[in-house]
């Protein structure tokens, strides 16, 4: 689920933290630039591991801040396909079923890599396992809110963001025209529950 990333970046270390270690200082400005931001087809950067090289620092005519070439390694959440894990259902809605690991929001299951048969209950806005009990009989099993839910990872989706541009005043506004765009999310896993032992743990619980 989390792995080591090797990566190397030119950190522009600001003057007012010149009183600290060269190595502590960039520490600091790499978690700052790079915590809790997703790097394309690297993945969601969590915390700073090491640095494992210091090229020279140079200092630009206007510009009083140094410049250092790092070489670092960075823990990364990214899974492996295929890999099982456990978060907890953040909400439902006909595109499927909303997981959350606490740290990283952006999973979802889609109806047809739920466990079959099941339904969208548009009343309770959850889905539901209409399980087999034999002999003709069913019983439903809802994939509430808050509930532990363990999944397989089947696939994940990096999408490359640019920051809009800034407003032109002069240029005429459409805004009450054109809908604004929804925002995209830079990285998002696709997951499956549709095989025995997946799916909410109080299902398995007993077994």
């Amino acid at each position: 689920m989390f792995v080591l990333a090797e990566m190397k970046h030119v950190i522009r270390t600001p003057p007012h933290i010149f009183h600290l270690k060269l190595n502590d200082a960039i520490a600091e400005e790499l978690n700052r630039k790079l915590a809790n931001k997703v790097v394309l087809h690297v993945g969601l950067c969590i915390a700073l591991h090491d640095i494992t090289q210091l090229e020279d620092s140079y200092i630009f005519p206007g510009d009083g801040a140094a410049h250092t070439k790092v070489h670092f390694r960075y823990v990364v959440f990214r899974p492996f396909m295929e890999e099982v894990i456990t978060g907890k259902i953040r909400s439902c809605s006909r595109e499927g079923v909303h997981v959350t690991l606490g740290f990283f929001d952006d999973i979802i299951i889609p109806p047809n890599a739920l466990q079959h048969p099941s339904r969208f209950d548009e009343t309770e806005q959850a889905w539901v396992w209409e399980y087999n009990t034999g002999g003709g009989d069913k019983h439903d099993l809802f994939m509430d809110p808050g509930e532990p839910i363990r999944f397989r990872v089947i696939a994940e989706t990096f999408v490359e963001t640019t920051p809009s541009g800034p407003e032109n005043p002069e240029m005429p506004s459409t805004s009450s025209e054109t809908p604004a765009e929804e925002p995209k999310v830079p990285y998002m896993l696709t997951a499956s529950i549709n095989e025995s032992g997946l799916g909410l743990l109080s299902w398995w619980s007993s077994s």
